[in-house]
């Protein structure tokens, strides 16, 4: 086998000598005829410019190959074996395609805890679909009354309830059945929102994760809305949920007052909530004294409000039921690609900090002539190759050295090369002697270019190889402008000092001859003989 391998070597050889043999030939007789045909004055500046036009058209070969390439086999032809999911026939279909499509997604995230965690959101949410129950939620303020309004609702649905269940700590939930509605219809009571304290953000936090389960979200208040309590109310309407505002203790106001308070909560919640969705109420009335007798205790007044959530949930308490789920899974799913973005993120860049400081160390050892190809050797085809690797795009090496050259020729073209090595170079001056200087800032400068690039194709990987509407020029000039910045230049710099100046300088200390003794000490430190 090792002979045969010789064997092919030497004609290997023999192949090349005779291919520069007829090369040089065909050379002579093309200056011999020349030197016939012109004055011989001509004939080397003749042979000079085709020789130039020769080697520029090799290069402009060489540059439009990749896309003479592309446009013979497009990368992103759907191959024949590629079949598109068929379209959801229903949103409980669309939900669960979506959480199917967790599972690979879950299966590439190596935070164990966090993986486990979106895992049993994930079974919570598909046993959804098979449930049968509306689910109701309740939210408003200690002092909203909001209690006091299920304590009404239950009563006049199931009639007589228990005593007075007071201030809600925890969440509690009842189930009762309106006539002619299907389902079961849950009614959740949630704590008590805008309380201060620990316990009481605790509680509220407890309360806006029972409204991302919710079908129907009711917001109970007993005036016109606060700062706080509009904060809410946008917090609840920007869920994508239906919302009922109640606006409770209305025997404590005239009818005129209320009449008011209600065309004012109306304007405010317009375009977010419909007109008819705000409703009065009267969830305990005060009791009225009568003279010589007992007080007179009203009735609940909560018809209006329960005629209301009768409609919407005969009418559309399906639909309520089916956008919810569809909502929750949504939310899974972003959640999840959301923890895959961020692992790769962090992947992505562990990989371009290990390049910026390999290409710095070549740099350093090896300066370039023209500072003008920076931009060249910044952009790593391999390290690009790596990157897609992450997000799991398989590129060749010819497709990383495509991209790598057209982010190269952006920096130069953009001016961030010229931009970068005059930061890098009076930043350095400040800390480093001269003499380092010249020899450092190559390097420092192409560690920080090829940071630039490497974050701008992590933005290319994680828009789905896309560069957005602003092209390639403005993901590289939004990179560019951010890492300029103090923080992020300083930052850099004070690890480019400890990963490149440094080991140069201990290099060059440990180059420099040692310094000499005392006059009349020997190069050991003793004395010297005495010069005869």
């Amino acid at each position: 086998m090792p002979r045969l391998r010789l064997w092919i070597w030497a004609a290997a050889a023999v192949a090349v000598i005779v291919a520069l043999s007829l090369l040089l030939q065909a050379f002579n007789n093309l200056v011999w005829q020349l030197s016939y045909l012109l004055p011989p004055a001509l004939v080397g500046p003749l042979l000079l410019l085709l020789l130039v036009l020769g080697g520029g058209a090799v290069l402009l070969l060489r540059l439009a190959w990749p896309w003479l390439r592309a446009w013979r086999n497009p990368r992103n032809a759907p191959g024949p074996g590629t079949q598109p999911l068929p379209a959801p026939s229903s949103r409980q279909e669309a939900a669960g395609q979506q959480l199917r499509a967790i599972d690979p997604v879950l299966e590439r995230v190596r935070d164990a805890v966090a993986r486990e965690a979106l895992r049993q959101e994930r079974d919570r949410v598909e046993a959804e679909l098979s449930r049968g129950d509306l689910v109701l939620v309740v939210f408003g303020s200690g002092s909203a009354g909001k209690t006091s309004l299920i304590r009404a609702l239950l009563q006049q649905v199931v009639g007589e309830v228990g005593a007075a269940m007071g201030s809600t700590t925890t969440c509690h939930t009842y189930r009762l059945r309106l006539k002619g509605l299907q389902r079961g219809l849950q009614l959740v009571d949630t704590p008590g929102i805008l309380e201060s304290g620990r316990d009481g953000q605790e509680r509220e936090r407890e309360a806006r994760a029972q409204a991302a389960r919710a079908d129907l979200l009711v917001l109970v208040v007993d005036g016109d809305l606060r700062a706080a309590e509009f904060q809410v109310f946008e917090a609840l309407a920007t869920l994508g949920k239906r919302l009922v505002l109640v606006l409770n203790k209305c025997d404590l106001r005239g009818e005129e007052e209320e009449r008011r308070l209600l065309a004012l909560l109306r304007q405010r919640c317009a375009g977010r909530i419909a007109t008819e969705d705000v409703i009065p109420a009267a969830a305990a009335p005060q009791s009225i004294p009568r003279p010589g007798g007992r007080p007179l205790q009203p009735g609940p007044e909560v018809e209006a409000l329960l005629r209301r959530l009768s409609e919407v949930l005969h009418q559309d308490g399906e639909e309520l039921i089916a956008d919810n789920i569809l909502l929750q899974s949504q939310r899974l799913s972003d959640a999840s690609r959301a923890l895959l973005s961020r692992q790769r993120r962090q992947d992505g860049e562990v990989i371009v900090d290990r390049y910026m400081w390999i290409g710095a160390g070549v740099l350093v050892v090896n300066p370039l002539p023209v500072v003008d190809l920076l931009g060249t050797a910044a952009v790593n085809a391999q390290m690009v190759v790596e990157l897609g690797r992450v997000y799991g795009v398989m590129l060749t090496r010819e497709a990383g050295q495509d991209l790598a050259l057209s982010v190269g020729r952006t920096l130069a073209g953009l001016g961030v090369i010229k931009g970068g090595l005059g930061l890098i170079t009076a930043a350095l001056s400040l800390n480093v002697p001269a003499l380092l200087v010249s020899k450092a800032v190559q390097g420092v400068s192409a560690a920080w270019l090829t940071r630039i690039a490497g974050l701008s194709f992590l933005t290319y990987f994680e828009q789905g190889q896309d560069w957005g509407d602003g092209g390639l020029q403005e993901v590289v000039r939004r990179q560019y402008d951010l890492n300029r910045r103090e923080g992020a230049l300083s930052g850099f710099l004070e690890v480019a000092l400890r990963r490149v100046v440094e080991p140069l300088q201990r290099r060059r200390d440990r180059q420099l001859p040692p310094r000499p003794g005392p006059r009349g000490e020997g190069a050991g430190g003793g004395p010297g003989r005495r010069a005869p």
